[in-house]
């Protein structure tokens, strides 16, 4: 059976189709745009700078490093412009604040979504912040690279990046790396923090922030593998569609569970445990294998460039195990490729037991907004261009491309307004129309 109701199925949202060939001579509108961070920079070079920089990013220029689009630039000067980037001492987090404010007004919608990805950079040699030997997907392997764990936010009116954070090794934090942290200039109070640690730090200060209407939040398994992350957004009262590894285990109905007991001799135990014969979790992949073929439905995700998209999906509601012991109960979604070598994919989610199963089908799609978002930020803004090693630099690069690209968003939404705005009038309807015949 084929579930594909056009009106459960909204479109994915328009990718930003917009370069920086499009945007010339649209300087007054950059310098509108603008104005809305200009007061969060402490002295007047740094607004001049910040704007400069905003408008290199949008050049039409095959390489976007500082000095190239110094050049290129009617103002501008490559050592202000290295200094402003690398060394400049304006306050990512207000700006960011800002940024997120005007999301909301140019996207917001109360069924937004929050998706969290990482993004490597490739870097030779070792003086780079955080560079290290580790898995990067820009080359599709382990290879010499940054890498950076982004947030990005998604609505039926498009999608952009809000947040970021540099992922610094734990090799970074040896008494080894002590000279090149101070030389990078990592700030002395930063400690390792694993990916999802970075990851839930943006997610809870865009929830804590209440800017932005957010109904899920949806990431990989790089993510979904961390009990931990999961057990925060659920704490936070925040649903989300996780993907998992094969290997994550969850129990089909809810074992009985021990509290303490104590026999009046040693140690009183401290914690409860799975009462002895209950069923032992099953692993989700040997699930998925044991569902009857009565189990599985075929769905379409969306509507892609080439056609819907489609896939089998089945849906059990489980209880995953959260330190030995049995979590919330969730939903365990399987989304199966269709075609003669298929793929299956597992999730998780904290949705409610009457969420439609079209629903997770849906959410289950979204995570093509982010890895657009990477595309836009390298094929069209310099994302991956920087060439400055230091911490603030990254940090400020980073911040500076998130800025570029929601212009170009913004850009595409009100030229989009005008186009429909401006659209010639059908033929006009008749002013009388005949009465219908009798029966």
């Amino acid at each position: 059976m084929l579930h594909t109701s056009r009106r459960t199925l909204p479109a994915p949202p328009p990718a930003v189709n917009l370069a920086p060939r499009d945007v010339e001579g649209l300087l007054d509108e950059l310098r509108a745009y603008h104005a809305s961070f200009s007061p969060l920079f402490a002295r007047a070079e740094q607004r001049h700078w910040a704007l400069q920089y905003l408008q290199g990013l949008l050049l039409d220029l095959p390489r976007k490093s500082v000095e190239p689009m110094a050049l290129a630039l009617p103002d501008g000067n490559i050592r202000a412009m290295q200094q402003f980037i690398g060394e400049g001492a304006w306050d990512d987090g207000a700006i960011l604040a800002a940024h997120q404010r005007l999301v909301a007004q140019t996207l917001g919608e109360p069924d937004g979504v929050l998706i969290v990805d990482g993004s490597e950079f490739p870097k030779k040699g070792e003086a780079s912040v955080g560079v290290a030997r580790q898995y990067c997907g820009a080359l599709g392997k382990i290879a010499n690279c940054q890498a950076g764990v982004f947030v990005a936010y998604a609505s039926q009116k498009g999608y952009t990046l809000l947040d970021r954070r540099l992922y610094m090794p734990a090799v970074w934090f040896s008494p080894a790396y002590r000279a090149r942290r101070k030389r990078c200039g990592v700030p002395p109070g930063i400690q390792f923090r694993t990916a999802p640690a970075l990851a839930w730090e943006m997610v809870q200060a865009i929830h804590t922030a209440g800017v932005l209407p957010i109904r899920w939040v949806t990431f990989d398994e790089a993510l979904g593998k961390d009990p931990g992350f999961l057990t925060h957004l659920e704490q936070a009262g925040l649903r989300y569609l996780a993907e998992v590894p094969c290997k994550t285990r969850v129990w089909r109905q809810r074992p009985p569970v021990q509290p303490p007991q104590w026999s009046g001799r040693g140690r009183p135990p401290k914690y409860a445990h799975i009462a002895a014969g209950a069923l032992r979790p099953h692993r989700v992949d040997v699930l998925a294998r044991r569902l009857p073929p009565s189990a599985w439905r075929a769905y379409t995700i969306k509507d892609g460039a080439k056609g819907p998209i489609r896939a089998d999906f089945a849906f059990v509601r489980v209880f995953p195990v959260r330190d030995r012991l049995p979590g919330a109960p969730g939903w365990l979604v399987l989304r199966r490729t269709r075609g003669p070598h298929p793929v299956l994919k597992y999730y998780l989610s904290n949705a409610a037991a009457t969420t439609p199963h079209q629903t997770l089908v849906r959410v289950s799609g979204l995570r093509w907004p982010i890895e657009r978002a990477f595309q836009d930020g390298k094929d069209e803004l310099g994302m991956d261009h920087y060439e400055t090693r230091t911490w603030r630099g990254w940090h400020h690069h980073q911040t500076l491309t998130i800025l570029a690209h929601h212009f170009l968003v913004r850009l595409r939404l009100r030229l989009k307004k005008n186009r429909v705005a401006h659209r010639p009038p059908g033929p006009a309807a008749p002013q009388h129309r005949p009465a219908p015949p009798h029966p």
